[in-house]
């Protein structure tokens, strides 16, 4: 008894010794369960934030603008005459009076209170008739109208200086083509209307006097020892009749000139040569029995606004008609409200706009997203004048009971809307609507067109033509190197595919773009030869592999048949392509690439979506193969040998077992490879023309989601309409992929529950 006490049974004591084993086994195994519990949990933190972030970006896109008063007092220097123009500087510091009396008169945005009051210098026994503003708003021109004919030219300018590093501005006037007025009526006959444009080196006047309408134009030339320039005077009458002329605008290009009459009806006319204006072309832009109230021009001189007596303000610009003409058309119109249109003011930076109605109601609009953005009564009384700040932030409104209302805008993206995203739109000199993308350009006058649906067309285009190269070559591959292949080829040729998978794409990319893409481009004809004739090749060759003795046959070992088949791909590949260019010239008399052109009207871009789905598809390739063949390598092989001692033949066994209990691992493959080309960037970004155009042609050239992201958003500015945007488009490509894989899952998951009883 006491000797089993001192001495414990061997099973005992490897019993005690396995407890400090179990116990450190069970803590591996609990650290590694949370482990993989954190590992899973982090990574759908980390989705989730990606997507909160990239909302976080996105949503100012879609807010609402505001304006709220921030001042109001009485209109400065009021006995010096009725307003005719209202005017501010960069900062809203300083804004400027003109009246119809001949002063100027600066003030204070922020108190009301005058800077510098002056005069203008008009001849005696002389007034003025008319007035207009520069047609170049940023050069501060105006022009006045004399009764004798005559013409004065003044611009407002302003200095700024740093005393004490405190920004000091200080306004004034110059009369850049000197204080004695100019001729413009030589019969001096008084300048009923009158429009100008004021450039450093030359001055632009347009204006109606004694039923005729004068075009003069002033060049200075700078003598090399006068220490003044003289200025050169040019003129010319246009063959029309003034009586009915109620507006005149010259666009900044000072290229065209536009009349509008009493009727409503818009006359164009080509100034180039400014000693013979033509007529180009006429169109009534105002229904019968409306009156024009306003006109002016949109952001870039290419299109009109018209406001009429109905609160109707409409969008007119020129397109070529069915006969390939230039004609005035309507592109869009805002409903303002139900009084007249008094004043309408254009963003000088955007293409947005501010009417003003009878009533005192302000709104702001967006021509190109077509929104309304802001519409409040800013004064009950009347308006006399109306001033958009040059950076549409603030808003001055002169009323008929003596008060000026200033007042703050909040607008920072008026550019984006449901409509201008996803839907056809209108753009200036465009024949019809349309979907673009193009978002910057070299001049504040451009018509930014952020369009993406031609971005999600690219991302899909590539997507396709990628898997259409791609699935086959995998799915087959896959198929037959798990289920027929020898195991030592296995070895070899599965991983020599997965490596693959590790080539860098811009590498991919690289070799499409400056290799690849010449090289079809020189062999189209033998890229299309070789499909053709590479499948029949092989027919032909396992049709005749068989009639060959039993002996020869028996010595390539099972398994390995495949590799019978290299050299007559090489070879076949090889003659496609040799035979191709002088096959092409006898059979479509030049290139492949002309035929298409000449007989189908089928443009060729040297970097176009055959490329990339090549390339792509060669990326692709190593993802889908690898997942779909571990899926079908994995079916148990009792199935296997199970259908086949029942009878089946092999390729039943492969095609109604052996694929259907792979099915979810297939299609989990299939998914992957997907998400891998619609997310792809490199191959995309350099193996084409990148050209945001929607066409099925593969032999043109796409933009993708992601692509677009990578070439503009180092150009963007933080937080610009732009930003945003490309932040906009990644939001959507991370919902398309989500949506998708989420739906794909699902799919993969009711496969595995259908065929897990096999």
């Amino acid at each position: 008894m006491s000797e089993n006490l001192t001495n414990p049974t061997p099973s005992a004591v490897t019993l005690a010794a396995s407890k400090p084993y179990q116990k450190w086994r069970l803590l591996k195994d609990a650290l590694a369960r949370y482990g993989v519990v954190v590992g899973g949990l982090g990574v759908i933190v980390a989705i989730v934030l990606i997507f909160f972030y990239l909302l976080y970006v996105v949503l100012p896109l879609f807010g609402s603008a505001a304006a709220s008063s921030i001042a109001e007092y009485d209109v400065p220097e009021k006995t010096l005459g009725k307003t005719v123009l209202l005017e501010a500087e960069e900062q809203n510091e300083v804004a400027v009076r003109f009246t119809d009396s001949g002063y100027v008169v600066f003030f204070d945005v922020a108190t009301g209170k005058t800077l510098l009051n002056q005069a203008i210098t008009i001849p005696e026994g002389t007034h003025i008739t008319s007035f207009a503003q520069s047609s170049l708003i940023s050069q501060g021109g105006v022009a006045y109208g004399l009764s004798d004919g005559k013409a004065i030219i003044v611009k407002h300018q302003y200095k700024v200086t740093y005393p004490n590093n405190k920004r000091q501005i200080t306004p004034s006037i110059e009369y850049p083509l000197g204080e004695q007025p100019l001729v413009i009526d030589e019969t001096n006959g008084a300048l009923e209307k009158i429009a100008v444009k004021v450039e450093a080196d030359k001055t632009i006047v347009i204006a109606k006097a004694a039923d005729k309408v004068h075009l003069v134009s002033f060049a200075k030339e700078q003598s090399l020892f006068a220490d003044e320039a003289n200025a050169t005077r040019t003129s010319a009458v246009l063959d029309v009749s003034a009586k009915t002329i109620v507006d005149l605008l010259i666009d900044k290009e000072d290229s065209q000139l536009y009349l509008v009459d009493d009727e409503g009806l818009l006359s164009a006319y080509d100034i180039n040569d400014k000693t013979a204006p033509k007529l180009k072309h006429q169109q009534n832009v105002v229904e019968a029995g409306k009156k024009i109230t306003s006109l002016t021009f949109l952001n870039g001189d290419l299109s009109l606004l018209v406001g009429d007596s109905t609160g109707l303000v409409s969008q007119w610009t020129q397109v070529k008609n069915e006969l390939k003409q230039l004609a005035f058309k309507r592109i869009r119109s805002f409903k303002v409200s139900n009084e007249a249109i008094v004043s309408i003011e254009s963003e000088q930076r955007r293409k947005g706009f501010l009417t003003v109605d009878a009533s005192g109601y302000v709104g702001i609009y967006h021509s190109t997203a077509e929104r309304e953005l802001i519409k409040e009564r800013v004064s009950m009384s009347p308006p006399i004048a109306a001033l958009l700040s040059p950076r549409a932030n603030q808003l001055l409104l002169e009323s008929q009971d003596g008060k000026i209302h200033v007042w703050r805008i909040e607008n920072e993206h008026p550019e984006v809307s449901i409509k201008s995203l996803w839907q056809k739109v209108w753009y200036e000199s465009y024949p019809k609507p349309d979907y673009i993308w193009q978002s910057s350009s070299a001049s504040n006058d451009f018509e930014p067109k952020y369009s993406l649906i031609p971005l999600v067309f690219g991302t899909l285009k590539a997507a396709f033509y990628a898997m259409l190269v791609a699935m086959p070559l995998a799915l087959m591959g896959a198929i037959y190197t798990a289920y027929f292949m020898s195991t030592k080829m296995r070895q070899v040729v599965k991983p020599t595919i997965e490596l693959m998978g590790a080539l860098p794409t811009v590498i991919l990319g690289f070799l499409a773009g400056l290799w690849l893409a010449p090289f079809i481009e020189k062999h189209l004809a033998g890229l299309f030869l070789s499909l053709i004739s590479l499948p029949i090749a092989i027919m032909l060759f396992a049709f005749f592999w068989q009639y060959l003795p039993k002996a020869l046959r028996q010595k390539i070992p099972e398994g390995w048949d495949a590799a019978i088949l290299i050299p007559v791909i090489i070879i076949v590949s090889w003659l496609a392509f040799t035979i191709s260019i002088p096959l092409e010239t006898l059979l479509f008399h030049g290139t492949l690439r002309d035929w298409f052109s000449r007989e189908f009207g089928i443009g060729y871009d040297q970097r176009n979506a055959l490329v990339v789905g090549i390339a792509m598809g060669f990326a692709v390739i190593p993802t889908i193969f690898s997942i779909a063949e571990d899926a079908i390598f994995s079916v148990p092989k009792h199935l296997t040998v199970g259908s086949l001692a029942l009878g089946a033949t092999t390729w039943q066994t492969m095609t109604r077992v052996v694929l259907l209990t792979a099915s979810p691992g297939i299609f989990s493959a299939v998914m992957i490879g997907l998400g891998r080309a619609v997310g792809e960037t490199m191959i995309v970004l350099m193996a084409t023309g990148n050209t945001p155009v929607m066409d099925f042609s593969v032999f043109q050239g796409l933009r993708t989601l992601a692509a677009n992201i990578a070439v503009e958003m180092p150009e963007s500015e933080v937080d610009s309409t732009h930003y945003r945007v490309l932040f906009l488009a990644a939001l959507v490509l991370f919902i398309f992929t989500f949506v998708f894989n989420t739906l794909a899952e699902i799919i993969r998951q009711r496969l595995r529950e259908k065929y897990s009883s096999l």
